[in-house]
C-alpha cells in the first residue's frame, strides 16, 4: 500500500472512529462490573469475570483474526468485527431478561471477539502508515479517541443503569426474597435499551466502514526493509524484543484493567458512596487522556519512545505505593493517576516489540494483540487477593508493583536485546 498525505489522513480519522468505538465499548465494563455484582449478587471475584470474559477473547482470537483478515481483506475484516460485536451486544437481551451472569460474560466475550478482529488489523496500520519514530504518537492520537470515549462511556451508562444505586442497595436490604427478586430483574432489565441501541449503531457503522474510502491493506506489505537481516531467523519466538514485548504487553494491560475497573469498587471499600464511585473509571481514563496528549506533544520531539516507556513505568510504581498508603478519597486520587501512568506504555510497546521483525510482523502483531490476556487473568487474581480478609481491596494492588518493575526493565534494556544468548 502506497500511501499519500491525503489517503493517510483519511485512514487515520476513519480509525480515530474506530477507536472511539473500541473505547467506548471497552470501558463500559468498569460500569458493568458494579452493576452485575449488584444484580446477579456477586462477590469481587465472581464480578471480575466481567473482565475476564471481555479480555480473554483477544487471546482466543487474535491468530484466527489474522487468518480472517487474509481471507476477507481489511474493510471486510472491519465490517465482520462491527457485526460481530453487534451479535454480542444484542445478547445482553436474554441475559438481562432471565438475570442469567452466564449470558452476560458470553455476549462480552463476543463483543471482545469482533473486537480483536478490528484491533489485529488496526494496530498495526496505524504503525505502517508512517515513519516507525512517530508511530508513538500516531497511536497516542488513536489513544485520546479510544479513551475520550472510556471517559464518556461510564457516566453515561451509569446514568442509565446506577442512576439510584446508594437508594437501591440500600432498599434491597430491607425485602424478602420475593420482592428482592423482582427488584433485582427490573435493575438487569435497564441495560437492554442502550445494548439494542449499541448493536444496532454497530451494524450501521459495519456497513459505513465497508463503504468508506478508506484504502484497502495488504497484509504482505509488512515485509519491510529488515527482512534480509532476518534470513537466518526461523520464528517470531527468536526475537527477545518481541517476546518481552509480549510480556510487558501482558502485564500493562493486567495494570490497566485493574486500574479502571477496580477503582469503582475501591472506592465502596473506602466508604465512598456508590452514587459517585460509580464514575471512579471515567476519572482514570480522563488521566489516560492527559498522558496521552503529553506523548502527542512530547514523542519523539523530546523524548524517545523507551525513554516514555521509562518514566510510566517509574510513575506506576510510585503511584501504587501511594494508593496503598493512603485512605479514602486520597487513595482512589493515586488509582485514578495511574490511567496518567498507562497512557504512554501500549503507544511505546507496540512500535518497539515489531521494530524490525520484518516477514515476523504479522505473527508478533497477533501475539501483541494475544498478549492483552492481562486484562483478563490480573485482575482475576486482584478480585481473589481482594477477597481475602486478611488482605482486603486495598493491599491487593501489591500485584502491580511487580508489573511496572517489568515494564521498567523492558524500557530500560529487555527491547535492546537482539538473540538470547
Amino acid at each position: 500500500m502506497s500511501t499519500t498525505p491525503k489517503s493517510s489522513l483519511v485512514s487515520t480519522l476513519i480509525l480515530g472512529i474506530l477507536f472511539f468505538i473500541f473505547g467506548f465499548i471497552t470501558w463500559l465494563n468498569g460500569t458493568l462490573i458494579p452493576y452485575l455484582k449488584i444484580a446477579c449478587e456477586l462477590n469481587n471475584f465472581q464480578s471480575l469475570f466481567v473482565a475476564f470474559a471481555f479480555y480473554i477473547s483477544y487471546f482466543v482470537m487474535a491468530l484466527p483474526s489474522s487468518w480472517i483478515l487474509q481471507k476477507t481483506g481489511f474493510k471486510k475484516g472491519m465490517m465482520l468485527g462491527l457485526f460481530i460485536m453487534a451479535i454480542g451486544a444484542l445478547l445482553f437481551i436474554p441475559a438481562a431478561q432471565g438475570r442469567i451472569y452466564s449470558l452476560f460474560l458470553t455476549g462480552l466475550f463476543i463483543i471482545g471477539t469482533g473486537l480483536s478482529l478490528l484491533q489485529t488489523a488496526s494496530n498495526p496500520y496505524i504503525t505502517i502508515i508512517g515513519p516507525i519514530e512517530s508511530a508513538a504518537k500516531r497511536i497516542s492520537i488513536m489513544g485520546i479517541c479510544n479513551k475520550v470515549a472510556g471517559v464518556l462511556a461510564p457516566i453515561i451508562l451509569g446514568a442509565v443503569i446506577l442512576s439510584d444505586a446508594d437508594t437501591l442497595v440500600s432498599n434491597l436490604k430491607l425485602l424478602d426474597e420475593t420482592q428482592k427478586s423482582i427488584q433485582l430483574d427490573e435493575l438487569a432489565s435497564r441495560v437492554i435499551f442502550p445494548y439494542s441501541l449499541m448493536a444496532f449503531s454497530l451494524i450501521i457503522l459495519g456497513v459505513l466502514i465497508r463503504f468508506s474510502p478508506i484504502p484497502e491493506i495488504e497484509l504482505s506489505q509488512e515485509e519491510d526493509s529488515h527482512t534480509n537481516a532476518n534470513e537466518s531467523k526461523t520464528s517470531a519466538f527468536q526475537f527477545p524484543s518481541l517476546i518481552l514485548g509480549v510480556i510487558s504487553m501482558f502485564v500493562y494491560v493486567g495494570v490497566e484493567v485493574m486500574a479502571g475497573d477496580t477503582i469503582g469498587s475501591f472506592g465502596q471499600s473506602q466508604g465512598i458512596a456508590l452514587s459517585e464511585a460509580k464514575n471512579f473509571t471515567s476519572y482514570t481514563l480522563a488521566a489516560m487522556v492527559i498522558g496521552y496528549i503529553i506523548g502527542i506533544v512530547a514523542i519523539p520531539k523530546y523524548i524517545s519512545q523507551s525513554k516514555a516507556l521509562s518514566l510510566s513505568a517509574i510513575s506506576g510504581i510510585v503511584f501504587s505505593f501511594l494508593a496503598i498508603y493512603s485512605h479514602g478519597y486520597t487513595a482512589v486520587l493515586f488509582i485514578a493517576l495511574l490511567g496518567l501512568s498507562n497512557a504512554l506504555v501500549w503507544p511505546a510497546i507496540w512500535p518497539l516489540a515489531i521494530n524490525g521483525l520484518g516477514k515476523f510482523t504479522k505473527t508478533g502483531s497477533a501475539l501483541l494483540i494475544m498478549s492483552i490476556a492481562g486484562g483478563a487473568l490480573l485482575p482475576l487474581v486482584y478480585g481473589f487477593l481482594a477477597d481475602m480478609p486478611a488482605i482486603g481491596t486495598q493491599n491487593a494492588y501489591w500485584l502491580m508493583i511487580p508489573c511496572y518493575l517489568f515494564l521498567l526493565y523492558y524500557s530500560l534494556k529487555g527491547y535492546k536485546l537482539k538473540s538470547w544468548k
